[in-house]
Formats: structure tokens, sequence, C-alpha cells
């Protein structure tokens, strides 16, 4: 029987913003997801802040992780194709959202959950000297920073008394004492009275924490202008301050306002089935106004919201029988806000205030149901159903359990076919038989000459690792040139090779116009042109490019090392372990990534992988004895090129090797990519050390990854200054010896 073929993608749903609300649609969309449907998030970055934890973190109880949502793991869960950008207008006739880089992205609905600010614009040097409590992400890394490296008596003047100004002065003043320093925090408003909203009872036991903690409240007063060390106020006060904060009210995303949508005080109106006044506009959270059930702004109201989102988001999108259980199709529901919520308000050491409708109470036992309700809430995002294994049938052929492995299949260059097997399919390829063509399989592109002229010509095809086809072009585009610029050769011309996914004729030509696109951007800046290619359909996306270069002079080759030769690379090792980790949704132990959860891992690779090496080339290849591109077989595979065919060994630095922020710690909880066994295989005895993780890091298969070549350690020192200079990565991470024939890891 045959395998029926993924269903094709026909309709777009876009979040903007990664807020509470489209967290949960996120979670609750992978375990039903809609068919046909692609869902996009859009957020700045790869982690999204709880707010209910916030104090708690700030007062030293919860780790920052603790309190973080990884989105990255969350929309690879979700099937979501996440991009990191920040949304900064919407094109309500093209319906394409507009981003801060221009890039743009069609919707067929779209929903916005991007919170609000609290920053203070109209106060002269605010935006050099002060810190805003949202967007909070910034806030807390701000806030870590300051806790480390303030004096032993800090300053901190926080602007804005209510519930949230009150519980971050309280949360700071427990933290500080906590850290043996004695903290003057004076907390101001310019209303008449702190703590508006709240009643009688629990202001006085929140107003009587303040005083027991040492925090100055002043009333009726309005910052003038922040300084760096003072905040002036208009009364002429000055107040010293080396922290300033402010959780000033809430301030409306500015973009909003050209969107044509209809706005209360800048914030996007809504109804009960949260649609803006236009119904392909969805609004929830803080950016959100409730025009038929006022309410504050406050978390609880995002939390509820999602269910409903979630169902008006498929059915806005959805067509034939749908029933309405599956949230599929059928009317729209409606969203109907409580009228009062429970207020949990922390006071610093593991105590909280309660208030609703009213009525307070008090005591270490709220601040543990706070707790609980804070916990239950991350659970939802720090574990997820396991991926199902591929299913063996009952009645099967020998082998076919070892060949589908107990992992998913990586992408990239973790795809590749293993050294081995490509060994002996291409041992009985003849040697070229044409006079213009200089060199055939081996090195790192083919040679040809042409007119007098030597030009190179290679190709690299990438089985998708990301659901954003611009990313993956900008990064398969960059993995394509590479081998050019490991040869010494300056870019010419490029064929892309496309397979989309099964899409309809709208999102086909929107995904291959983004790939052209974002493509040719990354050729046109190294020199080359895009001059056509092929494109077909298949069951997911794959991209390649052909490309050809120009030589002058000498080509790089790889082979060519010498004993005594200083060994170089220009990026860390490590993209195939985050890559693996980040399609099996892992989940980073922080104690062992220097506190990096696995999105901000995979974003730091990204990074990296996203760098060209055409500057890098540029400085190194006039020294250069070898030269070529850690891909696919790993930093030992490609060394070992360049080392065996002289009788060649090398001797590496342990402490040198360079390794991308979290690849280290993940791959000491065992994640692997799935081509890195067949690398270590292939090599066998030919590499030496100590076992451990960064062992098993140089058999790490690389896409995009750096430069590795061989040159005098005498001109060493000044290639490396040289790179320094243009802002280039690059490290010695050993030498070339004549014996033992090994690598060797110290």
């Amino acid at each position: 029987m045959m395998t029926a073929p993924p269903l094709p993608l026909t309709q777009d749903i876009v979040l903007i913003g990664g807020g509470h609300a489209h967290a949960l649609v996120l979670r609750r969309w992978g375990m039903n997801p809609l068919p046909g449907a692609r869902l996009t998030l859009i957020n700045p970055g790869p982690v999204a802040p709880y707010t209910g934890m916030l104090p708690g973190a700030v007062a030293g109880h919860y780790r920052r992780e603790a309190m973080m949502i990884d989105l990255v793991r969350l929309a690879r869960f979700a099937g979501a194709r996440l991009v990191m950008d920040r949304a900064c207008g919407i094109d309500r006739a093209a319906r394409q959202v507009v981003l801060g880089s221009g890039r743009r992205l069609r919707y067929d609905v779209a929903s916005l959950d991007i919170g609000i600010a609290s920053d203070l614009p109209e106060v002269p040097g605010y935006a050099a000297h002060g810190v805003a409590a949202k967007p909070l992400g910034r806030y807390a890394a701000r806030w870590e920073a300051f806790v480390a490296e303030s004096g032993p008596a800090p300053h901190l003047v926080i602007i804005g008394a209510g519930v949230g100004g009150v519980e971050l002065a309280l949360a700071s003043a427990h933290r500080l004492r906590a850290a043996g320093k004695t903290p003057q925090i004076t907390l101001l408003d310019r209303g008449a009275q702190a703590l508006p909203g709240v009643s009688a009872g629990a202001r006085r036991s929140l107003l009587a924490a303040l005083h027991s903690h040492g925090v100055t409240l002043l009333t009726g007063v309005s910052p003038a202008q922040v300084l760096a060390e003072a905040v002036l106020l208009q009364d002429g006060r000055r107040l010293p301050s080396d922290f300033t904060l402010s959780v000033a009210g809430a301030r409306p995303q500015d973009w909003l306002a050209q969107t044509g949508l209809a706005l209360t005080d800048g914030f996007v109106d809504v109804g009960p089935t949260l649609q803006s006044s236009d119904a392909a506009i969805f609004a929830v959270g803080d950016c959100a106004h409730l025009t038929h059930a006022p309410r504050p702004k406050a978390g609880v109201f995002a939390v509820r919201q999602a269910p409903v989102l979630l169902h008006n988001l498929r059915a806005a999108v959805s067509g034939g029988s749908g029933s309405d259980q599956a949230g599929a199709g059928g009317p729209l529901r409606g969203y109907h806000p409580q009228r009062d919520y429970l207020k949990l308000v922390s006071v610093g050491d593991k105590v909280a205030v309660a208030d609703k409708f009213g009525l307070r109470g008090g005591g270490r036992w709220l601040w543990q149901v706070k707790d609980q309700i804070d916990a239950k809430f991350m659970a939802k995002f720090s574990t997820y159903p396991a991926m199902p294994r591929p299913a063996v049938p009952p009645v099967h052929a020998k082998g076919m359990a070892q060949a589908l492995g107990d992992k998913p299949m990586c992408g990239g260059c973790g795809a590749k076919v293993g050294a081995g097997a490509l060994r002996a399919a291409l041992a009985g390829l003849p040697a070229p038989d044409r006079t213009d063509v200089l060199s055939g399989r081996g090195d790192d592109a083919a040679r040809l000459v042409i007119g007098g002229r030597t030009q190179v010509i290679t190709t690299d095809h990438l089985r998708a690792f990301t659901a954003d086809p611009a990313l993956m072009a900008r990064l398969a585009a960059i993995h394509a040139l590479g081998d050019v610029w490991a040869m010494g050769a300056d870019p010419q011309a490029a064929l892309a090779q496309i397979t989309l996914p099964r899409l309809s004729e709208a999102l086909q030509a929107d995904m291959l116009a983004e790939v052209m696109q974002a493509a040719s951007a990354v050729f046109r800046a190294a020199g080359a042109d895009v001059v056509g290619g092929h494109s077909a359909v298949g069951d997911e996306l794959a991209l390649g490019f052909t490309v050809t270069g120009l030589m002058e002079g000498p080509a790089r080759l790889k082979t060519g090392a010498r004993p005594g030769d200083a060994i170089l690379l220009t990026k860390p090792l490590g993209t195939g372990v985050v890559l693996a980790a980040e399609m099996a949704r892992i989940a980073a132990d922080c104690r062992g990534t220097d506190g990096l959860m696995l999105g901000e891992i995979w974003a730091a690779c990204i990074d990296s992988m996203q760098r060209p090496l055409a500057a890098a080339a540029a400085i190194l290849r006039p020294q250069a004895h070898a030269m070529t591109d850690v891909t696919g077989f790993g930093l030992a595979g490609h060394l070992w090129e360049m080392l065996e065919p002289a009788g060649l060994g090398a001797e590496l630095s342990r402490a040198a090797l360079p390794i991308l922020p979290g690849a280290e710690g993940l791959a000491a909880q065992g994640v692997a990519s799935t081509l890195a066994p067949s690398n270590r295989a292939g090599l066998g005895w030919q590499v030496e050390g100590e076992a451990g993780p960064r062992l098993d890091l140089l058999f790490d298969p690389q896409t995009c990854g750096g430069l590795l070549l061989c040159l005098p350690e005498a001109a060493a020192p000044a290639a490396l200054a040289a790179m320094a200079a243009a802002g280039e990565f690059a490290v010695q991470i050993g030498q070339v010896v004549a014996a033992p024939a090994r690598i060797i890891l110290r």
C-alpha cells in the first residue's frame, strides 16, 4: 500500500508576538493542528518571560529560566514557523505583516499579542539611563547584572506605585538585602495615592510591607529628567539613583496607530470574538481593549482568552464539514471576562497579599498558592509529549528497524550520506578525461579552465531544519558558497534547486519568492548572481545551489599542510548537536549551558551560521598552505582529509576548541546528530583523546561551518590579528605534526 503524501498547506495564520495567549494557542495547536493551515509566530527573541513569576525572579526565588517560555521548543512542538523579528506594521490591503528587517509575511488571519511598554519616552534622559519593566526580558537581564555589579549601598528609583511597582520595589529590597547590600529604594507616583484599584485592606498591608522593607514612598510627584546617577523631579528635588525603573502604567506599541485599526488610547479595539475592526485581525492580551467589557491590564485575562482565540482562528480559516467539537468551522465564540480576579501580590520573602472583591488576606501560605499557580502554568511549556518513533510494520524486511533508528533524522549536513557509504560509491568514478577539467572529486570544488582562466564549480543541498523558508534559503546559500571561498575563489554565479512542500498556488508562489529573494541577497552580497535553477514539489522543503567561482592565482586545496603548521578555525563547533536538540525538542539542562535555554542556544547557533566566510577567506587564503570548510564530516573528518594524503598528524588543544554557546552542555546530555556515529566510525583509531563532549564534538557535522586551514606557525599571530581587526572570528586550535599520523586531542 502506498503511503499518502503530506496534505498541502492552504491558509496562513500569523501570530504576532509571543505573549501568554499565543503561547497557549501554540501549545494547544501542537496537540491538535488544523490540517492545511500554516501557523507562524513572529517574536523578536527565542524566549518570552512569564509575567507572573517576574517579582519572584527579581527577589531571587526563581532562576531566570524558570520564568521563561522557550518559544523555539514550543514552535517546534506546534509545527509552527518561528520568525525572530519585530513586527512594525500591517499592510492590510496586501494582507502582509511588515517586519523590522523589511521582510513581509503574508497572512489570511493574524492575531496580535505584543504586550505593552512601560517606558517614559517623554521624560528627557529616560531612554539613555532608564529601564522599563516591560518588555520584561530586557529588564530581567539588566536587573541580574545590577545585582552582581552594584555597590554595598545602591540607590534605586522606581517610577509607578501601582501593584506592579510596589511588588517590584519589595522584591528588589529583598534581593539586595539577601546579597548583603543596604539598598535605598524610592517609589514614586504622580497620583495622590499609591495602589489605585486595590481594596483598602490590601493597600494597608502593602504600605506596611513597604515601610518594613525601608522603601520610601513619594506620591503626587513626577520625574522631570533621568540622569545616569539621579532622577530630577519636577518640584526640583534630586533623587540619587543607580538603577531607575519605570512601571508607570501601560503604553501601547507606537506602530499600532499606523494600522488603521480602531483603537482606544492606542490599544486595539476588539469585541467578544476578539476580532478587531478588521475581521481578519484578532488581538488579545494587554495590547487589546475589550470594547464590550473594559478591564485593567492583567495576565489572567490573556490566559483565559487563549481557548476562545484558538477556536476562532481555526474557525476563520476552516472549510469543509469540520465539527465544532474539533474546533474547525462553525460559529465564532465569544469571550466574556470575569468582573474581578484574584490578585496575589508577593511582598518579598515568600509572603503574599491577596485581594479580590474588596476582601484581603496574607501570609506565606498565599505565596505558596501563587507559586503553585505559576508552576502549573509554566509546566505546560516544560515537557511536551514525546515525538513518536517511526512505526515498523509487523512484517517487514530485514534491517528496517536499524535503518530507521530511534530518533528523527537530522536536517542540514546532519542528513548527509555517511563518509563510508560515500567513499564506496565514488571509488569507481573515473578521473577526469577532459584537459580543461583540472580536478574532479576529492576537493571542495572542481576546477575548470575556461578561456585561460580557472573556474571552480560546486554544489550543495540541504534538507530543511527550520520551517522558515527565507532563513533556510540564507543558510543554504552561505553553506554552498563555503566551498568556493575555501578554494580561494570569488563567487560568480549560482543555480538554485528547490523542492517545495505541497502548498496552495498562493502559498507556493509566496514561499518560492521568499526563498529566491533571501538567497539572491546572499549571493549578491558575495558578488555572485543567481542565474536560474529548477523547482519541484515534494514531501518537505529542500534547498540546494550549484555555484561557480573565478580564481586568481593558485587554488587553495585541502592538501598541502606541512609539519609545524598552525591550524586555524574560523567558527565555533556544535551546529549538528544544536540542530539535533532543536529538532528533538530537547530541554537544555541550564546548569551545564551557562543558564541558556535551548531556544537561546539555537538562536546563537543560527547567528553563527549566518556569518559568511568571504572576509575570512580573503584575509587568510594568501598565507594558507591548505584550506577547506568544515561541514558534514565534522572537524575531525575534514582535518583528516588534509592530513592523510601526506601521512601527517595533528595535535589539537582541548581548551582552544571554540564551541557554540550551550553546545558542549547539550553534548554532555547525550545529544548528537544522526550523522555523528557514522563520522566517528569512519575515522576509528585515527582520533585519540579523553572521552567527553569535546571529543564528541570533533565528529559533529557542521552546517555553514567555518574555514579550517593550515598556515606557517610564524604567520599565525599576524593572521589572527588581521582577523580580529576586521571583526572576524578565528582561533588557533592546534598544530600539524610529522608523526604520529593521527589526530590527538590534548
